[in-house]
């Protein structure tokens, strides 16, 4: 690593954490209230009036970037306030720009270590199948176990294009994301439902690789293009 490419990562790690922490207390200056209950969070959206969706937004980028705050809490507050249709908008968008400032951030900082050290591997290599990792985005943004924060920084050291990532990110998250901004009030998960699903979704993701190895000319390998072709 050059003295010039250090710079740049030291200097792009420093820029986000200056703009988390501008975005938190920018949102505690304008009380933000410490719960994160959607019942309490839309009351106090709607006190900020046009300021509202910008703020939610924000709070949404913080929530994705930082990683402990809860994302659907906020995705339920935005349908309490806004409704349904306008309410996912706001949020889907909060979302996608919070994780792609997570994505970026991971492969300033580490997409090039990771790359050479996995260089012959499908996901990680320069010429990983696309077509793989976009489905495994897709999929873990379907199911609300998942890390928002994690899943991004993750995709960040992977081979996946910045806009299969996006495309992936924003298809994967709006069913999620319109369920829980339309039921509002009644906000829940199912734990059990949630837990089987999340499984259902590993086991796919790590039983498919082991196949493919078996089968690398199989008409689902040939698909994936595990060769990284694209």
């Amino acid at each position: 690593m050059t003295r010039s490419q250090l710079v740049f990562r030291l200097s792009f790690l420093a820029i986000v954490a200056l703009l988390m922490a501008a975005i938190w207390l920018l949102l505690r200056q304008l009380g933000m209230p410490a719960s994160f209950a959607p019942s309490v969070l839309s009351d106090w959206l709607a006190s900020q009036g046009a300021l509202g969706p910008v703020l939610l937004m924000l709070l949404m980028i913080l929530a994705v970037v930082v990683g402990p705050i809860p994302t659907l809490p906020i995705s339920a507050a935005s349908g309490l306030v806004y409704g349904m249709f306008n309410g996912t908008v706001i949020a889907v968008m909060g979302a996608l720009a919070g994780s792609l400032i997570a994505f970026y951030l991971a492969r300033v900082l580490g997409r090039e270590a990771v790359q050479q050290k996995l260089e012959n591997n499908p996901v990680f290599s320069a010429r990983g199948s696309q077509r793989f990792l976009f489905i495994a985005v897709f999929l873990t943004r379907l199911i609300p176990l998942f890390s928002f924060a994690l899943i991004s920084y993750a995709a960040g050291v992977t081979a996946i294009h910045l806009w299969r990532y996006a495309l992936a990110t924003a298809l994967g998250m709006l069913p999620m994301t319109f369920v829980f901004a339309g039921l509002g009030h009644t906000f829940e998960l199912n734990p059990a439902l949630t837990v089987v699903a999340a499984a259902t979704v590993l086991l796919v993701m790590s039983t498919l690789p082991l196949y493919l190895r078996r089968r690398p000319h199989s008409r689902l390998s040939r698909w994936l293009q595990l060769d990284g072709r694209v």
